[in-house]
């Protein structure tokens, strides 16, 4: 039975229609406890990756105190060990309302920005935020580092997650795989999320084609992002027990924003770049 003051994604204005605010309203912000969803793929409190999550906002803008429009893009970085995350339209709804209002400069919206997100949530937050004109040359990336597998020409018919893919031979390896054909639905709306994810691990070789059946069997998954990715951490752990195992996820944005969950065992974090990719 849900508690009275439990915080549920049904409570939040995820997938209603929504008034936009039209000056600063930190209330906007929605946390979502990250336990509610780890339970189902038995995660307890102590974690069996370390790892962060990394926002990346590119429909930023707020007046300086002579009332002209600043526009600039954000990134927004936090562990996976906080207890909550930040819902994703809230996080749209919360910038939006400070698209009217007033700072003095660069600093002050980004202590306001990192002060509201870390309340919610209850950790530490990174924030960087740069404006357009200071912007240098982004560089994209086609693809993820890794060996593609989305090139092996397979038969898939599974389109709801099925860890029975995930099989390893009897050689140990030390390699990095990708695929960009990972799509969810969003947990409460239904929409798609579609993304590419990394690989790394070390150990006994994990069944290429068997991997590619297993990430494309989640195509009618319905779950949040970050938990979509440790959920596919758990199975190769379980199912394929590397020694070491990293997965790293590149949405691309919705509303200006996409999310890159990165979950490893190696606290060195050797794959971690928030490198935008083609699709972003």
């Amino acid at each position: 039975m849900q508690k009275e003051n439990e915080i549920t994604p049904e409570k939040s204005n995820l997938g209603k229609k929504t008034d936009y605010h039209p000056h600063y309203d930190a209330s906007l912000l929605f946390p979502i406890e990250r336990k509610m969803q780890r339970a189902e793929i038995n995660i307890s409190e102590k974690l069996p990756f370390c790892g962060v999550d990394i926002w990346n906002h590119y429909e930023v803008s707020w007046l300086n105190e002579k009332g002209k429009p600043i526009v600039a893009s954000a990134e927004i970085i936090y562990s996976c060990d906080s207890p909550f995350l930040i819902e994703s339209k809230s996080m749209k709804l919360y910038f939006n309302s400070l698209n009217n209002t007033k700072f003095k400069h660069l600093q002050a919206i980004i202590a306001t920005v990192t002060r509201d997100i870390e309340t919610r949530i209850g950790a530490p937050v990174t924030v960087n935020i740069t404006p357009l004109a200071d912007l240098q040359d982004e560089k994209i990336a086609m693809h993820l580092q890794g060996l593609n597998l989305d090139m092996l020409d397979i038969d898939c018919s599974t389109y709801k997650v099925d860890q029975s893919f995930l099989t390893t031979e009897t050689e140990t390896v030390e390699e990095v795989l990708y695929s960009d054909l990972l799509k969810s639905n969003c947990l409460v709306t239904g929409q798609p999320d579609w993304a590419s994810v990394q690989i790394g691990y070390q150990g006994k070789k994990i069944n290429h084609a068997g991997l590619l059946r297993y990430i494309i069997s989640f195509r009618n998954h319905n779950e949040f992002s970050e938990h979509c990715i440790e959920r596919i951490f758990m199975d190769i752990l379980h199912y394929c027990q590397p020694e070491e195992l990293t997965v790293y996820g590149r949405y691309t944005r919705r509303g200006g924003l996409d999310i890159n969950p990165y979950r490893s065992t190696n606290s060195a974090k050797p794959l971690l770049t928030n490198l935008r990719l083609f699709r972003q």
